[in-house]
């Protein structure tokens, strides 16, 4: 396998990075959504993440991902009177093609044993590929609705059931959902919108020195990947550790009443439907403090994850030209009366 380009070396996008290592430190957060032009470096830095994250403890064969010492009650391999040989592997991505079937995405019965042997054996789908990892959907405006169905059903309870053909099969499916699109092709189904924690929109840059060096990174990575890497390694195993401290020091990151009272009010400030918003914001805020080194969440937390945490979220006001960052930003300056940033 290829080594993927080095999380560090991305030029820019500052905003769509730190969503991903948010997720990455608290993957209740339920995902990003990345919006924005083709060739932005979106599946680039979905694939440089899950290369910082550390293996995963399963077992050899296992095709479920499970976690050692805890099988999924229908996995054949980790389930054998045999104790299976424990392994470690890289945190796995997995991609969700559009037009893909729904057999291949939730599993189905595996013909070639049925037709070989007679055996009725269940072939699982990419979304026990994905469990304890990442399922990046390109294109996820374009995903077909049963499909969309599928993918809420699951995103909310954790388990693919699968129920076909004389099978009947349940294991989990927790993963990290990333999703990128255009928006000028059609928009997001609110059901799904809403599952996706974050959002942040990405963009070409418009300075010269920016896209020189853009191009001149990608170049040099394609010529000597093993060279590029090898540079790029001292930044990209800062930002592993930076993770990995996170992690560990995130449910300890206290949220006082006087913090979560702020995300109420800027949520109904911004007419937000439901609590998921202010459960984002707690969520986001926290990982933000612990990948600072923070013991407690303060107001800059706050201020720093909303626009990504709530853009998404607002219903839109036809009386009401700016966009929605700048309506969460217009919000949260009237609740502290200082300008964002200054918390």
């Amino acid at each position: 396998m290829s080594n993927p380009f080095p999380f560090s070396a991305i030029v820019g996008q500052d905003e769509m990075k730190h969503a991903l290592l948010l997720a990455a430190v608290e993957p209740g957060l339920g995902g990003v959504l990345v919006f924005g032009d083709r060739g932005t470096g979106k599946s680039t830095a979905v694939r440089a993440l899950a290369a910082l994250l550390p293996k995963i403890s399963t077992v050899k064969g296992c095709q479920y991902n499970c976690e050692a010492g805890r099988p999924a009650a229908d996995c054949p391999v980790c389930n054998a009177p045999r104790r299976p040989a424990r392994h470690q592997r890289a945190t796995p991505i997995v991609d969700l093609p559009l037009g893909v079937t729904e057999d291949r995405v939730c599993g189905a019965l595996d013909l070639e044993k049925a037709l070989l042997s007679g055996e009725r054996a269940f072939e699982p789908g990419l979304l026990a590929r994905a469990h304890r990892g990442f399922l990046y959907i390109d294109e996820v405006n374009l995903l077909e609705d049963h499909l969309v169905d599928l993918l809420l059903d699951v995103a909310a309870s954790g388990v693919n059931v699968v129920e076909r053909e004389g099978l009947s099969v349940r294991h989990p499916a927790r993963f990290i959902m990333i999703g990128s699109g255009n928006p000028e092709e059609g928009e997001l189904r609110p059901q799904l919108l809403d599952r996706f924690g974050l959002s942040v929109d990405v963009s070409s840059p418009r300075e010269v020195s920016t896209r020189v060096e853009v191009v001149r990174r990608r170049d040099q990575f394609e010529r000597d990947p093993d060279d590029f890497c090898h540079r790029w390694a001292k930044a990209d195993n800062a930002i592993k550790r930076r993770i990995m401290a996170a992690r560990k020091g995130v449910a300890a990151v206290a949220v006082t009443d006087q913090t979560l009272a702020l995300a109420a009010e800027l949520c109904i400030r911004l007419g937000v439907d439901g609590l998921r918003g202010e459960l984002t914001l707690m969520r986001a805020a926290r990982a933000n403090a612990a990948l600072e080194k923070r013991n407690e969440v303060k107001m800059s937390d706050i201020v720093t994850v909303a626009p990504m945490a709530l853009c998404h979220r607002l219903r839109r006001d036809p009386l009401d030209e700016a966009g929605s960052v700048a309506r969460v930003t217009r919000a949260i300056d009237e609740m502290t009366d200082r300008p964002v940033g200054h918390a």
